[in-house]
């Protein structure tokens, strides 16, 4: 269930459980910096957690990272070779090949993104 983003939070739901256990869910919500409103909802809703998201968005911005650094090193042997005005065959054969080794991993890096977007838009 998707809540409206613009209704209003007026109603309460109680209940009760044991100080140890409260103590328990706190000492989670305090390790995983959210609410313990945030932990309760997302549980029953099976939705991913605030703490989750922020290390799966994380994790992306590094992927993307990596990737920016492969491309300067490209660009970076691009200029080399413009002002040599030469490259060997099998400088080029090998370059060709790791080109297509990335672009491999880009496209399996941009499906499991598809998958992270998916999950985290629930």
């Amino acid at each position: 269930m998707i809540e409206d983003v613009n209704s209003e939070k007026n109603d309460y739901i109680k209940i009760r459980i044991s100080t140890n256990r409260k103590e328990n869910w706190k000492k989670i919500c305090s390790k995983k910096n959210i609410s313990l409103t945030n932990l309760i909802i997302n549980s029953v809703e099976n939705r991913i957690l605030d703490d989750e998201r922020r290390k799966v968005l994380a994790f992306i911005e590094k992927q993307d990272n990596i990737f920016i650094k492969i491309e300067t090193n490209i660009n970076q042997l691009a200029k080399i070779v413009n002002s040599q005005k030469f490259i060997s065959k099998t400088e080029f054969d090998e370059f060709r090949n790791e080109l297509k080794i990335i672009s491999k991993l880009k496209e399996k890096q941009n499906e499991m993104f598809e998958k992270i977007y998916a999950m985290l838009s629930k």
